[in-house]
């Protein structure tokens, strides 16, 4: 596990454009808290001229408080908090006027402590009110109403701490196992990656359902799209083909496939953006 919030800008498509428009911030989480999240991350914005956001996922559910000063209805105006499971495309958002969300990243494998009734698959695809997916009413106003972000920050915390996530061990195996895809670039094979884990790859595919809400070589394949994406937002010439075999593809052709299925445009037209 990573000590304290990432630095890096994996996922997010075109970070230096974004940073322009809005305030983005990590913060960490309470101690008793960071065996299951990744980070808090903080939003807000004041704009003259909508801008659109697009971000390619992580495998992992957030929990997302917001507040749309130019929001089409009183809810997104006033404020709401809802659960957002595996986004599986790419998640794109018009943001106009003012505004703020403050998010919660769950480790991947990390939030079915805090949501035990439900596999995590349930709720892959899926954004869902989260007065109705938590047992506890989230405290919308105590998140998004003060300015002082480590007031914003101790309400996430109280909030969480609240739900009393209790230990699993077989959520503790899929963080570890989605951490190693994540770190380790030369995991490339899920059969080999169930082998280290000690299960079979039937297994695994059930624990990746139940625990992260995606297959495992579906995780593969979005970090592998995490760094080409990062890659290609660098300011160095990417060398698509030696990338496509760095990151274990079999040619050019197939990370040209997927990264355009994921992020909307092939590599070619990225990368100059």
């Amino acid at each position: 596990m990573t000590a304290g919030p990432r630095r890096d800008t994996r996922g997010i498509v075109d970070a230096p454009d974004l940073f322009a428009h809005v305030r983005f911030r990590r913060r960490e989480p309470a101690a008793g808290l960071r065996p299951y999240l990744e980070h808090y991350w903080l939003i807000d914005w004041d704009l003259t001229e909508p801008y659109a956001a697009h971000v390619v996922p992580h495998p992992s559910v957030n929990l997302v408080f917001q507040r749309y000063e130019a929001g089409d209805g009183p809810r997104e105006r006033s404020g709401y908090a809802e659960v957002a499971g595996v986004d599986p495309g790419l998640f794109a958002r018009k943001l106009a006027g003012r505004g703020r969300v403050c998010g919660v990243q769950f480790r991947p494998g990390g939030f079915r402590p805090f949501a035990p009734g439900r596999p995590v698959s349930a709720w892959t695809g899926l954004r869902a009110d989260a007065a109705g997916a938590l047992r506890l009413p989230p405290p919308v106003g105590a998140v998004l109403d003060p300015d002082d972000e480590d007031a914003r920050v101790a309400a996430l915390d109280a909030f969480l701490l609240a739900l009393e996530p209790r230990p699993d061990p077989r959520a503790t195996l899929a963080m570890a196992v989605a951490d190693r895809v994540r770190t380790d670039r030369t995991v490339l094979r899920v059969d080999r990656l169930a082998q280290d884990a000690g299960l079979s790859a039937r297994s695994l595919q059930r624990l990746f359902s139940a625990y992260v809400g995606v297959g495992p070589k579906w995780v593969i394949l979005r970090y592998r799209i995490h760094e080409a994406l990062e890659r290609a937002g660098s300011d160095a010439a990417v060398d698509w083909a030696w990338l496509a075999a760095d990151l274990g593809y079999s040619d050019q052709a197939h990370l040209v496939r997927d990264f355009t299925a994921t992020v909307g445009v092939p590599p070619t037209a990225f990368a100059p953006r």
